[in-house]
């Protein structure tokens, strides 16, 4: 089996980010733990949001995590799916309206 690039066993690691700049990995922790509390949003809306964030963005790590995260949290593989396909719509939709501002760019060019 050859070696990837993202290794799973790095994410049991990411604690020792702050080995370096331990106040800003104190504050960012910090900071990081406040926002996944409950709130207006409970811990499993956070979750979902999380990892429909995570498809997005594409971080191996954050898909490892959220996935379990959200399982803990209450959400069901339905709900799991059903959060990426969202973050894939509107990532989607994101590349298409662009198609605008080529079309746009066509017209300045005097082919649209």
């Amino acid at each position: 089996m050859s070696e990837s690039y993202y290794r799973p066993e790095d994410l049991r690691r990411f604690g020792e980010i702050g080995e370096f700049a331990p106040e800003l990995a104190r504050k960012f922790f910090d900071w990081y733990q406040a926002v996944f509390r409950e709130g207006a949003l409970s811990e499993r809306e956070k979750a979902l949001i999380a990892l429909a964030v995570a498809h997005a963005i594409q971080c191996p790590y954050c898909i490892d995590a959220y996935s379990e995260a959200c399982l803990e949290k209450g959400a069901d593989p339905e709900q799991m799916t059903e959060a990426v396909h969202v973050a894939s719509a509107i990532r989607g939709g994101a590349s298409l309206v662009h198609g605008i501002q080529m079309r746009t760019h066509l017209g300045r060019l005097g082919m649209g």
